[in-house]
């Protein structure tokens, strides 16, 4: 913690230092330097300083929280209350639970990690909330690079490289696929061969060279178009896009080694093994998600603003910056990490099964009560064959003879297809936010005095709720659902994951409501205020807690050991999915019911019913629930 602070105020140091003498020098050189060219360093010395400031004190706040939460939590002197009490505790029975918890203090953890130097990790200085510091503000970073790109990245194609509202979109909607899809690739690197933490490495290099590269084609003349004349705007030129959609897609790269590897990363910081790590685990991923809140809440707001404001050139900088801190955060935690090891590729282990089970087809499964396979998990048979030996064989063919491990993993990937399938239809709701919810809110009263508020503004009630909520969940709600449930976490993951869908729900059903009472009033009296949306973003946001980061868990524990980060890019694919069918559903009620006096209309929308939308995304997500639950309650915990 003293180190911390020392080195946040040797770096508010240098900042000051950096403004200070940069002003002096470009004060000696005003007879060298054009005027305008000295704003513009001016400008990004001053946004580095900035940056610098405000990461200091992010980096001051999480260290002195979660110093102070392990602490509380048993993260500090825990031998002296075990020798006091002399018992051992167990998450079995978590209404008796001494706070902080009370268990046998093991030396090394026995989840199968090892440190940086390849041993058995010492508990007491690897892992656990010591570690947690530096991945939290490295994925608060990577978002709130990432969200300072892509949140306002059309209006930078459609006023800076002259694009038309058609081709910017489909760029961006291109790109922000690509951002999803990848991360499958980085997820199968990691899992197979490189493992998570040198994934996270390279990918978050590869990452930082395409942030650079985009904000050399922002700032440098050369590399983007020139102003418009009167109502002639030269378009980009070969070069300059090259330029730019290199470094777009190598973020698009980059994310894709990062977003589905942290959070697994940072679960394995705590010993599966351990009751009390078992714990807190959980509470890491509601404290992961509110990191990804923060950066993003920064970038949707401050961001937005300076590069409406203070220019492009400064607007992609600031994200670079927080980038290269993001990628520093990390490798300054790399001694008190555990690595778990790489398996082999998942999926040539699936493809395996699939095979030997085909090939095994002829083959008779024993009866049931004389298998001496104790693993075997009821449902889908027919895999079991893959793991039976035939009279035939007399040499070990993986291809035609798996192990129980590997069929059961099989297994668990075919069980998770429902649960995961459930994300679809959440991402359609969840995906309103960035749309409709933004076109009602443009058919609202939206001045206050001679201020107008961007409709796409009120999107941060959505982030603002998440960073109420997880507080709320961990502290509050968390302690007192455990005494009645007796679970560790309170409700279980898939529990978890229900709620999100019921709230989700429930924020559509808001806002038909609100579009209903709009509409009418648009008629008979004028607009009301956009702030009639807040509530439908609150719920939103409130949903986005509970799901997300019950998903986030539940895929984390129940995929296969060796399938962990691609199963949780798997996951992410949802996202990706969500938004092509929303957008095919959309599609297709603009075409039934007419494009010009539908239910979505294409100019005015107090000529059409956006709440009967509204209701038939209500009905297609109450379908949902029924079928989750019906899967969630015939789910088999994994067993392997």
């Amino acid at each position: 913690m003293v180190a911390t602070v020392i080195t946040a105020i040797f770096q508010g140091s240098v900042s000051v230092l950096i403004f200070t003498n940069t002003a002096n020098f470009l004060g000696s050189l005003k007879s060298y330097v054009r005027e305008e060219d000295a704003a513009v360093i001016l400008k990004l010395g001053g946004g580095l300083c900035v940056v610098i400031f405000c990461f200091d004190w992010v980096v001051l706040v999480l260290a002195f929280f979660l110093k102070y939460y392990a602490y509380v939590e048993g993260g500090g002197d825990r031998s002296v209350a075990v020798k006091r009490s002399g018992k051992v505790q167990s998450d079995e029975n978590p209404k008796d639970w001494p706070w902080p918890f009370q268990e046998e203090v093991k030396l090394y953890a026995e989840d199968g990690s090892v440190d940086i130097n390849g041993n058995p990790p010492l508990k007491q200085k690897t892992g656990n909330w010591k570690a947690c510091p530096f991945i939290f503000a490295n994925e608060c970073c990577e978002r709130l690079a990432y969200y300072g790109i892509a949140k306002n990245l059309i209006t930078y194609f459609t006023n800076e490289l002259h694009e038309t509202n058609v081709s910017a979109a489909r760029h961006v909607m291109t790109w922000q696929g690509t951002c999803y899809i990848t991360p499958l690739l980085g997820a199968l690197i990691a899992d197979a061969y490189w493992g998570r933490y040198r994934t996270i490495a390279c990918f978050s290099a590869i990452y930082f060279s395409g942030m650079v590269a985009l904000t050399l084609s922002a700032s440098v003349p050369g590399l983007k178009p020139g102003e418009c004349v009167g109502s002639i705007c030269p378009p980009a030129t070969m070069p300059q896009q090259a330029v730019l959609f290199s470094g777009l897609y190598l973020i698009a790269l980059g994310t894709g080694g990062i977003k589905p590897c942290v959070s697994s990363f940072g679960a394995d910081q705590f010993d599966q093994t351990d009751p009390s790590e078992r714990v807190r685990k959980a509470s890491f991923f509601n404290w992961y998600y509110f990191s990804i809140n923060v950066g993003a809440f920064v970038s949707s707001t401050l961001l937005v603003w300076v590069q409406e404001n203070c220019g492009w050139e400064l607007g992609f900088m600031i994200p670079t910056v927080f980038m290269g801190l993001a990628t520093a955060s990390f490798f300054f935690g790399t001694p008190l990490y555990r690595f778990q090891k790489p398996r082999g590729s998942p999926i040539t282990r699936a493809c395996q099964v699939l095979v030997a089970a085909y090939r095994n087809m002829n083959l008779k499964l024993p009866e049931e009560n004389h298998t001496p396979l104790s693993e075997v998990t009821d449902g889908y048979k027919f895999l079991d064959k893959a793991a039976m030996i035939s009279e035939e064989d007399t040499i070990h063919d993986p291809w035609k003879l798996c192990t129980v491990t590997q069929v059961e993993e099989v297994k668990i990937i075919l069980r998770l297809f429902p649960i995961w399938s459930s994300g679809i239809i959440f991402s359609v709701l969840h995906s309103q936010i960035y749309t409709l919810y933004v076109q009602q809110g443009r058919s609202m009263q939206r001045t206050i005095g001679s201020f107008e508020i961007p409709p796409a503004t009120l999107g941060m009630f959505d982030t603002a709720s998440v960073l109420i909520t997880v507080p709320i969940y961990d502290r509050l709600i968390v302690p007192f659902v455990r005494r009645f449930t007796g679970l560790a976490k309170g409700f279980t993951d898939l529990q978890r994951m229900g709620i999100g869908l019921f709230v989700s729900v429930l924020s559509l059903a808001v806002a038909a409501i609100v579009e209903t009472v709009r509409l009418r009033l648009s008629r008979e009296i004028g607009d009301m205020t956009i702030f009639w949306q807040v509530p439908q973003y609150f719920l939103m946001g409130t949903a986005g807690v509970f799901f997300f980061v019950g998903r986030i868990q539940f895929f984390y524990e129940q995929s296969p050991d060796t399938m962990r980060s691609l199963c949780n890019a798997w996951a992410l694919l949802t996202t990706t999915l969500g938004n092509y069918l929303s957008s095919m559903i959309v599609t297709a009620v603009a075409c039934l019911s007419g494009k010009d006096d539908g239910w979505i209309p294409s100019d005015n929308l107090n000529n059409g019913h956006l709440d009967y939308f509204f209701w038939l995304l209500v009905c297609l997500g109450s379908v949902n629930i029924p079928v989750f639950v019906f899967f969630s309650v015939r789910y088999t915990q994994k067993k392997v």
